[in-house]
């Protein structure tokens, strides 16, 4: 499981958990079933609106891969290459496509099979870079579908609102003065659980799925260049090296936030050549 995802939600329902038992004189008020059924049911009904059936449903699944520590095994990717590098730097061709078969990375091995294939740069650098950008707009259209969750959480709570001060102002013209305290907790407590849903659960896992995004480009960017190197003939000494070099660089520039790197393009040396970009 991912630590910090589950520290983080543990920590933020305790301190909202925390803050109702020390300010509130019966806790249980802060519990309302239909505010709570409006808010996350019209936040999935407009979620269903907005994109087709089979993209909503991914939303569990990705669910499941922020809250699992998911590795990326760019070490063992980095070894792998560099001994198929060398088999085929060695001449020995066969024992490389042996070697080729039981690489566990699909873009990986299938960057380095049209290497042993005999394709040429542009070709190879193509297809990778393709396969890159659909990896990225998928990722990133299923970030989307829970910063779009985001924004309608919040709007139906103010819709649950709206309906409390309607039914409270009704329930004052007929005297029904019971019902006015239980109108007017639906019409506080949805705003609550939209802003609460919002900002604690959608968003942030937006947010991770972003990084993790992130994450992936950076390393398949890297397997990329290794490629070329490979098909260049250069030797696995130098492209180990220039890998690490490559992958540490990458994790600096995560630690740091430096999203500006990102978007104005820094370009390694498969883009350098020709020009291309991965988006």
């Amino acid at each position: 499981m991912n630590p910090s995802t589950l520290l983080g939600m543990f920590i933020g329902l305790a301190i909202v958990a925390t803050t109702i038992g020390l300010s509130a004189e019966d806790p249980s008020n802060f519990l309302n079933l239909p505010g709570l059924l409006l808010v996350v049911g019209g936040t999935v009904a407009a979620t269903l609106v907005s994109y087709p059936l089979h993209e909503v449903l991914r939303v569990f699944r990705v669910f499941g891969i922020v809250l699992k520590n998911e590795r990326l095994y760019a070490e063992r990717d980095i070894n792998e290459l560099v001994e198929v590098a060398k088999l085929k730097f060695q001449g020995q061709i066969g024992r490389a496509d042996e070697k080729l078969n039981r690489i566990r990375n699909p873009f990986l091995r299938s960057g380095m099979q049209m290497v042993l294939d005999g394709a040429s740069s542009e070709d190879l650098i193509t297809l990778m870079q393709w396969r890159i950008s659909r990896m990225r707009a998928r990722e990133r259209a299923e970030a989307q579908i829970f910063r779009t969750m985001a924004t309608f959480a919040p709007a139906f709570g103010m819709l649950g609102t709206l309906l409390g001060l309607i039914n409270m102002l009704s329930a004052m013209d007929a005297d029904q003065f019971g019902a006015i305290g239980t109108n007017m907790a639906l019409a506080l407590i949805t705003t609550l659980y939209g802003i609460l849903l919002s900002n604690m659960l959608f968003k942030p896992i937006a947010l991770k799925l972003e990084r993790r995004t992130e994450q992936r480009v950076m390393l398949m960017n890297m397997m990329v260049e290794g490629v070329l190197l490979m098909q260049e003939e250069r030797s696995p000494a130098f492209i180990r090296e220039t890998l690490g070099s490559f992958l540490a660089q990458s994790e600096d520039e995560l630690r740091d936030g430096d999203r500006r790197v990102e978007r104005a393009g820094r370009r390694p040396l498969t883009q350098r050549r020709t020009g291309r970009t991965s988006e």
